[in-house]
């Protein structure tokens, strides 16, 4: 098998080479390339608080109970170390505040601290991870009629300000251990179901506690802050304080980094067009990386047009060392460890599908104004040889190629996951 993966690679890339393509470069560049994978795929958002931890009244819904999901922390380790094994590369851990080490007692999201998440930096030591971070600011009795940051109601503000600056201290903390530069990315699920004629009121009081929450510095080697938008959601139909507008221009002022979520614009929207439009302005974008069925539905990505053309665009804007690459995606209907490693590997095979293209031959016909080749070219290289480019990339990752992830995921669900009663 190794060493038909490798002649099918060498015919491969010497068809790459005759356009020009050096598959060797574009394979390191996809492996210095890290995901961000995020935790809560593991336990259905569940987290660590206490045992009713859940999304209730958040504006969230998972669906499925599929048997395995961890019951405890070392379960839930256990699961993120068979995914991780299972993608090819080098990748980062996406960790949730509500997601901490309580096992000594649940302080309160307003009181969490480092020691908290010491033993999440003792493990990514352990497995050669770093960590991205995000504040909670759902699935809680302070979420009040809808509202966190943006409320009227001084006291929740309060509440949910100081949370978010412990998500900031916890942040550059676990940047500083790991000697990394850790993500904080803030997402709110404020707004209403129906005509709001105070979105002016909302609006300033949530630049207000953003101001508040974002007052300390940290050192940028250690930590940075990211602000992320949505259209719509369960119970915030009409409103959602915290739109694109709001946080693109919060971003440019504050020199942000901008989450764009795949799932969280309208969908006729594209959110590739957004990244030529954005960098205009940043520096750097966060993407979550998800698949939206109609609504926010956050499906399992897919090799999927959205998909494809995202990465692409991040490469013809030269901005793929400026950009962090997160998943976002949550199914309780099926294997929760199979959802993860097929939604990753996806993400990374649209990637190296941009990373293939005949970049520079495209631009020249741009500017030519030929429009049937630069349209042709295109077309032509949708059958190209990748899969064997991908194949060979995951070999020298020693991780299965093609579809050898599915039986190592059928053996961990019968030896590990249905173990679990």
């Amino acid at each position: 098998m190794n060493r038909e993966i490798i002649s099918g690679y060498r015919k491969a890339s010497e068809k790459y080479a005759d356009c020009g393509i050096d598959t060797d470069l574009i394979i390191d560049s996809l492996e210095n390339t890290a995901l961000s994978v995020h935790c809560w795929q593991a336990d259905d958002v569940g987290g660590f608080e206490n045992a009713q931890s859940g999304l209730e009244g958040s504006g969230l819904q998972v669906t499925g109970n599929y048997p395995g999901k961890p019951r405890a922390m070392d379960e839930f380790r256990d699961d993120l170390q068979k995914v991780f094994s299972l993608i090819p590369g080098h990748h980062r851990l996406s960790l949730h505040a509500s997601y901490g080490d309580f096992s000594s007692g649940f302080p309160g999201r307003d009181k969490i601290a480092p020691e908290h998440f010491q033993s999440w930096i003792d493990w990514a030591k352990d497995q050669n991870l770093k960590i991205d971070f995000n504040s909670t600011f759902f699935a809680h009795p302070m979420v009040k009629n809808g509202y966190t940051l943006s409320g009227f109601d001084k006291d929740i503000r309060n509440y949910w300000i100081e949370h978010g600056k412990k998500c900031r201290e916890i942040s550059s903390f676990i940047g500083q251990n790991l000697n990394d530069c850790c993500i904080h990315n803030i997402w709110i699920p404020d707004g209403s179901k129906d005509i709001t004629p105070s979105k002016m009121e909302h609006r300033t009081l949530l630049k207000d506690s953003l101001d508040r929450i974002l007052e300390q510095p940290y050192p940028p080697e250690y930590m940075k802050d990211a602000v992320e938008s949505k259209l719509f959601g369960i119970g915030s139909e009409t409103f959602v304080a915290g739109s694109h507008e709001f946080y693109l221009g919060y971003a440019i002022r504050n020199n942000l980094i901008l989450t764009l979520d795949i799932g969280h614009f309208h969908p006729t929207e594209s959110v590739a067009d957004k990244i030529s439009a954005v960098y205009q302005y940043l520096d750097e974008v966060l993407l979550h990386v998800t698949r939206g069925l109609r609504w926010d539905s956050d499906h399992i990505v897919t090799l999927n047009d959205p998909v494809t053309e995202l990465m692409q665009e991040i490469v013809w804007s030269g901005k793929l060392m400026n950009t962090h690459i997160g998943l976002d995606f949550f199914d309780a209907t099926l294997n929760r460890i199979g959802a993860y490693v097929l939604g990753a590997r996806n993400t990374q095979k649209a990637l190296l599908q941009a990373l293939l293209l005949p970049s520079d031959k495209l631009k020249e016909l741009d500017r030519q104004e030929n429009y049937f080749e630069r349209l042709a070219l295109l077309e032509e290289f949708k059958t190209m040889p990748f899969g064997a480019v991908w194949d060979y990339f995951c070999l020298k990752n020693n991780v299965p190629p093609g579809d050898g992830y599915i039986e190592e995921i059928r053996k961990y669900e019968k030896n590990v996951l249905m173990q679990r009663k």
